[in-house]
């Protein structure tokens, strides 16, 4: 391309945002794209909304891109770059690192002579990556492109490299990648041992697990009760407490963009259903950025995906392969990059938020104190009718994320995080490194390391409705995958107890032990606590003539109490969340949990013979649809 083609704009700064947007306003107005009162109407809404005026009119549906595009040009006197036709080299791109022309989503085009023309989509940014290529040595003039174009070209020269870094973004002290063969041997020689002793001396071994049972569960319970009191002290100062609206904070702020992720993997049923969920979504679409995450050789989904029309503020990144792991954190680290939101939220691909969630979480961290740097949404499932395993799963959701989670985060513990409806500040995220990507249960993990920084989370009242997984192997196999991710973030973070202590303190260290020790304990050990029904029916139990009959009186006491709880904690959750019809079927819930010993088991095996396997749950299974606000 000669210079006589490029209308190559001086080296002045940009003008003031205001006067540019003023500006670009009466090019489309001038130019009959938009009327005066588009136009108005664009500045109004841009007094709240933290975006450029063009992309509030796009939003709005009143121009397209291309002409936001040709009235930039027209008032930077910017040349326009078609970058699929004339792609950037990797000699150009090797200027500056990866990182730099990311963060300013621009991408170096062509050289003409001793000038670089930089390819932007914000001319009115562009003296921000100026100064840095000038330091650098470089002269640069920008030329104008679109940024979807500037994203793909970024994505195709450093694809191997970004790809690389998703799965060592964590620092190795927090991850599990390290985990080789050799690492697992102990845990095999320990597995053979006991069965050795339980072999050669059985009633000792009986014993010795029957008190670890009724530890474990006499933690968790602990932590259960102290979660159900807090939950109940919350309901009843809310009830006297009335809510008095946004604190002054919130006052006159301006919405930020927000982008939340949604990790696809071999999803053929869901991709429509997901847009129209997705489209009731009430946040100003400007400052929308939904990004479908897909592997790039996925191809059920890139194919299903391909077929499904996309509106503008939904967009497709496809994670290229590196070393065959296929994992959504993953995923996930490596569209981190590409995301354009302040906030960063996750969603799963059978998710069905409510309208006004991202509403919620904006203005929440607004008026939150800045060491709230994670919101988790409720969770909750609309097909609670599809079978009694589905009405049991949605009885034990409603328990966890409406009742012991939020108490949990009250008492500023540990947070073990769910895997969708989260929402982050982007630098804390990024500075955590995201997401460790070999650890199935990267959400827990997450919530660990986020306490361990210094920083909380809250629960946030805003609800998001799933598909329950309600058939046995499906159950089985998405269970044992967090039960395995459970076993893998205790091992990660016990490597070091006195480290763990330091960093968390003594009430969250004995929070955290009491949450995995307990959730992992109920399930590995469930057939030592059935045994408590033996007593329970007045029959013998195995170990009565090693333990003192007032120990063993205790421990039916324990035993007891505990399901009384976890009755009463089903029915409070289920009341809370308005699905009285589910009330009858909170004492079925003792059939429920066996099948979780099943794969609790299929978990420990995995953990010691495939640690980064990644059991896919298949959606889009269920009929029924119940997505009332609740």
């Amino acid at each position: 391309m000669s210079e006589q083609h490029l209308r190559l704009v001086s080296s002045t700064p940009a003008l003031a945002l205001d006067q540019t947007h003023q500006r670009l306003g009466r090019h489309l107005v001038g130019n009959g794209i938009i009327t005066q009162q588009q136009l108005v109407k664009a500045l109004h809404l841009q007094l709240r909304l933290k975006a450029p005026i063009g992309e509030i009119i796009v939003a709005e549906g009143w121009a397209s891109k291309r002409d936001i595009l040709e009235m930039l040009s027209l008032q930077f006197g910017v040349q326009l770059a078609d970058l699929e036709e004339t792609p950037p080299t990797k000699e150009l791109c090797d200027v500056m690192p990866a990182e730099f022309w990311l963060e300013h989503r621009v991408v170096p085009w062509m050289r003409l002579g001793p000038i670089l023309l930089i390819a932007t989509s914000r001319p009115d940014h562009f003296h921000l990556s100026k100064s840095t290529l000038q330091t650098a040595g470089v002269i640069a003039l920008p030329v104008l492109a679109d940024e979807e174009q500037i994203v793909a070209a970024l994505a195709a020269q450093y694809k191997k490299s970004l790809a690389a870094a998703a799965e060592e973004r964590v620092d190795r002290v927090y991850s599990c990648r390290t985990w080789q063969s050799e690492t697992r041997i102990p845990a095999i020689v320990a597995s053979i041992c006991l069965a050795a002793a339980t072999y050669l001396i059985p009633t000792l071994v009986l014993t010795a697990l029957f008190l670890v049972a009724v530890a474990t569960l006499l933690l968790f319970s602990t932590l259960k009760l102290i979660s159900f009191v807090v939950y109940l002290q919350s309901k009843f100062r809310a009830s006297s407490q009335p809510d008095t609206g946004l604190s002054s904070k919130g006052i006159g702020f301006r919405l930020p963009k927000v982008s939340v992720m949604v990790p696809l993997y071999k999803e053929r049923e869901i991709a429509s259903a997901l847009i129209t969920r997705l489209g009731r979504l009430t946040y100003p679409k400007a400052l929308l950025d939904v990004v479908l995450v897909l592997e790039e050789k996925d191809h059920i989904t890139n194919e299903t995906v391909a077929r499904t029309e996309l509106p503008s503020w939904i967009r497709v990144i496809r994670v290229p392969e590196h070393t065959g792991l296929t994992t959504k954190p993953r995923a996930m680290n490596y569209a981190l990059d590409f995301c354009k939101g302040d906030i960063i939220g996750v969603w799963d691909a059978e998710d069905a938020p409510m309208p006004d969630q991202i509403q919620h979480v904006v203005e929440r961290f607004n008026n939150a104190p800045d060491d709230v740097v994670c919101l988790q949404g409720i969770l909750d499932y609309y097909n609670p009718r599809s079978s009694w395993r589905a009405r049991c799963f949605t009885i034990e959701y409603s328990s966890w994320f409406r009742v012991i989670l939020p108490g949990i985060a009250r008492m500023k513990l540990v947070v073990p995080l769910g895997g969708t409806t989260l929402f982050f500040k982007r630098k804390v995220l990024e500075e955590l490194g995201g997401w460790d990507a070999h650890n199935v249960t990267e959400d827990a993990d997450l919530g660990v390391r986020l306490c361990r920084a210094g920083y909380r989370t809250e629960l946030i009242d805003t609800v998001t409705f799933e598909e329950a997984n309600f058939r046995t192997w499906p159950w089985v196999k998405q269970r044992s995958r967090w039960l395995k991710g459970f076993m893998v973030t205790y091992l990660v973070h016990m490597r070091s107890p006195s480290k763990l202590w330091a960093d968390l303190g003594a009430r969250r260290f004995f929070g955290l032990q009491a949450f995995f020790l307990g959730t992992l304990g109920q399930f590995l050990l469930a057939p030592v606590l059935w045994s408590f029904w033996l007593i329970l029916f007045g029959l013998p139990h195995p170990v009565q003539a090693a333990l003192p009959a007032s120990f063993m009186t205790f421990s039916v006491g324990v035993f007891v109490a505990t399901e009384l709880l976890a009755l009463a904690v089903g029915i409070a959750a289920v009341t809370s969340s308005k699905r009285h019809f589910l009330v009858g079927w909170v004492p079925s819930m003792v059939f429920y949990f066996p099948l979780g010993v099943l794969a609790a088991y299929k978990a420990l095996y995995e953990l010691v013979s495939d640690p980064f396997f990644w059991d896919k749950t298949q959606h889009g299974q269920a009929v029924e649809e119940v997505t009332d606000p609740i």
